[in-house]
């Protein structure tokens, strides 16, 4: 199957900005700790950091180095998100898929790969599955195929909003999903979603292209790389990118992630709402190739660098993660987690306790329940936050922006994180995940200064305990 881009439905700026001399040059210079220490200084006056500078960080490469970077990422994520992680759910709609990538075990030429479309009663049993747990936000994921066009995207959102049983319901959609022209951003904009997410997977060329052959949809390496601009032209002005990190050298993919960034930051007058830097991870069928795997020490540096490089973009870190990976990194920047995740067609429904390689993209590290990781979360000091408000009341994009930069994000997000996670102990929570969280909230009022929000908060939490109303937000 052959398939032929309309160059002509590109953005205005639809362009191959990534410049790999350049970025390679830059992987070739050193560093001092008078320049880390100039960097750091400009990332925490709360600055978006320039290619060149995020280089020099990644260039430090001694303990002497490094560490100030770390507790400055540490700081930065305090400063402009609180101790806040906000929580998600992935929920697989198809598999089917016309692209071949060498890494994933959807890949059309995987024929042990078990195929399958979710109709609406399946969608809503796992929706319900979903919210019966406690869940309020998720990210739909498709395969790339005809079958899954805009319009089936859009209805799907749709009907994933109208599921919902005693207190469950979904409050925010996103998705991860192929490009689409700026028709098909229009039509999924107008079912309500909130981010559209569309991983680069690597932004190397000579890569992309041994990964995506050439008679795929894929295999259009500027089709992709143009997709969120595409987006946000077409009104979806909440996008997310990210590269799988793996296929090539860590270090300038992350550049690439941050010259991506800037290049919305220009053309747009905002950059991308969250990041995702996904590790290689075991697929049924894929043999991996390890000469650019990123191990442990490489994925807390390339975080903590990204933190400082993009301070007001959201850090997605996943379930591909082990938990006590996920523990540690959550510390350097990270501001969103999936929880309680299963990714194979059906899962949270028809998966036990173990996973099933033949039916899911590829094996998770972490498939702790929900409870399991809202107590860990409590109990290590964050607040774990549902909240859906920016996307309802319309503060996304260059509005989400006014709001972050002077730092009134954290007024307004603190008391709709307190005020979605009482929701969660009284609805769902275990005994001991409850009295963790009640901990957590008295631990957060104390330090909130009185004031008329404070009042406001305090009359909400209070109308969710002894009046059972649900939903409230600022």
């Amino acid at each position: 199957m052959t398939f032929v881009m309309d160059q002509t439905k590109l953005s205005r700026s639809g362009v191959d900005f990534i410049d790999e001399d350049f970025l390679h040059g830059l992987l070739e210079r050193r560093t001092d700790s008078a320049e880390v220490r100039d960097i750091i200084a400009k990332s925490m006056a709360k600055q978006p950091l320039t290619v060149e500078e995020t280089a020099a960080l990644l260039a430090a490469d001694t303990p002497e180095l490094i560490e100030p970077i770390f507790e400055a990422a540490r700081q930065l994520k305090r400063d402009v998100y609180g101790n806040r992680i906000v929580l998600f759910a992935p929920l697989y709609i198809g598999n089917d898929c016309t692209n071949d990538c060498h890494y994933c075990a959807f890949r059309r030429s995987n024929r042990a790969a078990v195929r399958r479309t979710l109709d609406n009663d399946e969608i809503r049993q796992q929706v319900l599955a979903l919210e019966n747990k406690g869940h309020k936000r998720l990210i739909l994921v498709f395969g790339e195929h005809p079958r899954y066009d805009a319009k089936f995207m859009a209805d799907c959102v749709r009907h994933v909003y109208t599921i919902s049983e005693g207190h469950g319901e979904i409050r925010r959609v996103n998705l991860n999903a192929a490009p689409l022209d700026h028709e098909g951003y229009r039509t999924v904009k107008a079912a309500g979603i909130g981010t559209y997410q569309i991983f680069q997977e690597t932004y190397h060329h000579e890569t992309y292209r041994r990964m995506h052959p050439a008679n795929t949809r894929k295999g259009n390496y500027l089709w992709r790389l143009d997709g969120v601009a595409r987006a946000m032209e077409a009104e979806c002005d909440d996008v997310g990118i990210g590269a799988l990190f793996g296929l090539y050298d860590w270090r300038f993919e992350t550049l690439s992630l941050v010259s991506h960034a800037l290049h919305l930051q220009k053309h747009y007058n905002v950059g991308p709402h969250t990041i995702s830097f996904p590790r290689m991870r075991p697929a049924q069928g894929v043999e991996i190739d390890e000469r650019y795997l990123v191990n442990d020490e490489q994925l807390k540096r390339l975080v903590a660098v990204l933190r400082l490089a993009v301070p007001y973009t959201g850090l997605i870190l996943t379930a591909r993660e082990p938990p006590e990976v996920r523990r540690e990194i959550l510390a350097f920047g990270v501001s969103q987690i999936d929880a309680g995740s299963r990714i194979e067609l059906g899962g949270y429904t028809e998966a036990g306790d173990s996973q099933c390689m033949e039916r899911e993209q590829f094996q998770l590290g972490d498939i702790r329940s929900l409870d399991q990781v809202m107590r860990e979360l409590l109990i290590d000091g964050y607040i774990p936050s549902f909240c859906t408000a920016c996307y309802r009341l319309g503060r996304t994009g260059e509005q989400f922006m006014e709001f972050a930069i002077p730092g009134f994000i954290q007024n307004l997000c603190t008391p709709n994180a307190l005020s979605t996670l009482m929701e969660y102990l009284i609805d769902y929570a275990t005994p001991e995940t409850r009295a963790a969280g009640e901990e957590a909230v008295r631990r957060e009022l104390t330090k909130l200064p009185d004031s008329p929000r404070k009042t406001q908060l305090l009359e909400r939490l209070r109308r969710i305990r002894e009046e059972d109303e649900r939903d409230l937000y600022f």
